[in-house]
């Protein structure tokens, strides 16, 4: 079966790739890199040709409000325009649990609209939503303030890795569309101060992080459940401890 994958360069859908590959699938990892761009609609006609599965895990370069608005809806329009010329039968979308939650956050806001557009394309669809990924860690760690107390949130967060992440993406490429959204979590819950403070741990940062209910994410008040996924959730397998001696592994393997 010749899925695309869109977005497949990167950190999930090269995962996607190999996994479906591994499978023996005939995959297209399409991106600007390999003159596929969602944005303009170049190349899509003829990445898509025959396709029968979309597998959409691009995000967008830029996180600013209407960048990032504008990224998605303008993907989006020109993916399920080349979808339904090419007859696609199921597109399999990553988006984030909570993401009806968080509205007050721009980069939200703009994942809320491409889920509609998902709901309202006409092509049969399946949204993966998946809490965090460990790897995002460090992005967090790097964005916070460089002092030697780091305000976080103390909601709830249930981060899973990127290769049980693609793991299940792949597996819902290969299966029938739902029409509906499904949850994806890690195997562990914890609140996100804690968490972080065991990733500055592991990684010998010294700054100490201050558990605070009114620090924002993305722009949004978190409450204690808004980043948690419904009891319904599929689990991955690697928990924290598990992710970071892998990662570390990675880091330190000769290349």
């Amino acid at each position: 079966m010749k899925i695309v994958v869109i977005g497949g360069s990167g950190l999930i859908g090269s995962k996607v790739v190999e996994n479906l590959r591994a499978r023996g699938h005939e995959v297209v990892a399409a991106s600007p890199a390999s003159g596929v761009d969602t944005m303009t609609g170049k190349g899509l006609k003829e990445a898509l040709q025959d396709a029968r599965v979309v597998v959409d895990v691009a995000n967008s370069p830029s996180f600013e409000d209407q960048a990032v608005l504008a990224f998605f809806e303008t993907s989006g329009r020109n993916l399920f325009a080349a979808e339904k010329a090419a007859g696609v039968a199921h597109h399999v979308a990553l988006s984030v649990v909570g993401t009806d939650r968080l509205a007050q956050s721009g980069y939200f806001r703009a994942k809320i609209a491409q889920e509609k557009l998902i709901r309202e394309s006409g092509v049969p669809y399946t949204i993966v939503q998946s809490t965090q990924f460990f790897e995002f860690l460090g992005g967090i760690a790097k964005a916070c303030a460089n002092e030697s107390t780091v305000h976080l949130s103390d909601a709830y967060i249930q981060p899973i890795a990127s290769g049980d992440v693609a793991s299940a993406v792949a597996d819902r490429a290969v299966e029938a569309p739902v029409n509906d959204v499904v949850e994806i979590a890690g195997p562990e819950k914890s609140r996100l101060s804690d968490l972080m403070q065991r990733y500055f741990k592991a990684t010998g940062d010294a700054r100490t992080v201050i558990a605070d209910a009114s620090a924002l994410y993305f722009g949004a008040l978190l409450a204690a459940d808004t980043l948690l996924p419904g009891a319904q959730a599929h689990l991955g397998t690697v928990n924290f401890d598990a992710w970071f001696q892998q990662s570390q592994s990675q880091t330190q393997a000769p290349h």
